[in-house]
């Protein structure tokens, strides 16, 4: 998986305090420790210093250190069983003298060779719910809030009520979510009116997603294609669309609200099918159905959805409204 770099350094600030703060915390009860015991501060000294003491002496004076090597061991056990004693009959234990690492698996690194440490993809999980928080109402946003009860159960010409069309739905992205990496299906096209719910399922499959330690990113269609633009034309650096490209999950919200060009259609397939070649997981949300994709950017890329994608018809009336009216 692939964090951003951001996230990333984040999460890295956060383990380097965690580290500090344990390091203080360590030094602060060794202090105490010491001055309630000082005797065992002057062990723990005297032990440091004896082996270098000794070998230092016998080569000083030309001759085997290994007679003082081994006396000084003799000496060192002798302390040591001092040391424990003591600790023990002040209530202390020996590993209390010890700064041990929080995480056992990576020594506090982040890192277990070149693979990034339970504890630290963690943090970049935290860290990135903080952002996508900042753009979605996460805390306010899971599958269980969904409401159906906004949607009409009358059946429609088809048989079908939109209450339980949309349960489908649901149920359809909460398994998308739980299964994200065994999932048959990688790409999820959620197509329909304006406030029918698109993008607060869209908020809760990022939840979800990001919470189980995968990268995703959410952004709006003019947002993405405007960093596309303003990278091609020279007004960002090079690179600050590989976000976009590289994460494990691109939710592309509101598709079709951007003022459509030749370069957005070229800039759009460029990103449906750099995804699909990497297999990447994709969420794209729009009030454009399948054919007016089609009329609007290009035959190439309405095929890739159609082909690639799990097309998911939102209905129902506006809930927005009908929240509203029910003031």
């Amino acid at each position: 998986m692939s964090y951003e770099p951001e996230v990333l350094r984040r999460a890295y600030q956060r383990m380097k305090e965690g580290q500090r703060l344990r390091a203080e915390a360590f030094a602060s009860k060794k202090a105490m420790i010491y001055h309630q015991l000082p005797r065992v501060q002057a062990i723990d000294r005297q032990l440091r210093q004896g082996v270098v003491q000794a070998a230092t002496a016998a080569l000083k004076q030309g001759v085997d250190p290994a007679p003082a090597i081994q006396a000084l061991r003799a000496e060192s056990k002798a302390l040591q069983a001092e040391r424990k004693d003591l600790l023990t009959q002040a209530g202390y234990r020996e590993e209390d003298l010890v700064e041990q690492p929080q995480c056992q698996q990576c020594r506090d690194t982040g890192w277990c060779g070149s693979t990034m440490c339970v504890c630290l993809r963690a943090l970049c999980a935290e860290e990135q719910v903080r952002s996508l928080s900042s753009l979605l109402d996460l805390q306010g946003q899971s599958f269980d809030a969904f409401r159906l009860d906004y949607y009409p159960d009358d059946p429609g010409p088809n048989g079908v009520s939109p209450r339980s069309h949309m349960k489908l739905v649901r149920d359809i992205c909460q398994g998308y979510a739980a299964r994200f990496e065994c999932s048959g299906v990688k790409n999820l096209f959620l197509s329909g009116s304006p406030g029918l719910g698109k993008t607060f399922l869209s908020a809760c499959i990022a939840r979800v997603v990001s919470e189980r330690g995968y990268s995703v990113v959410y952004d709006t269609a003019i947002h993405v294609f405007g960093r596309f633009e303003a990278e091609k034309f020279g007004r960002e650096e090079n690179g600050s669309t590989l976000r976009y490209l590289k994460c494990d999950l691109l939710i592309l919200d509101d598709l079709g609200s951007e003022l459509t060009t030749p370069f957005i259609q070229s800039a759009l397939y460029e990103l449906v099918n750099t995804r699909l070649i990497t297999g990447k997981h994709t969420v794209i949300s729009s009030n454009l159905s399948l054919r007016d994709i089609a009329l609007r950017y290009s035959g190439q890329v309405s095929s890739r959805i159609a082909g690639e994608y799990r097309l998911l018809e939102f209905w129902g009336e506006d809930i927005r409204k009908l929240k509203n009216s029910s003031f």
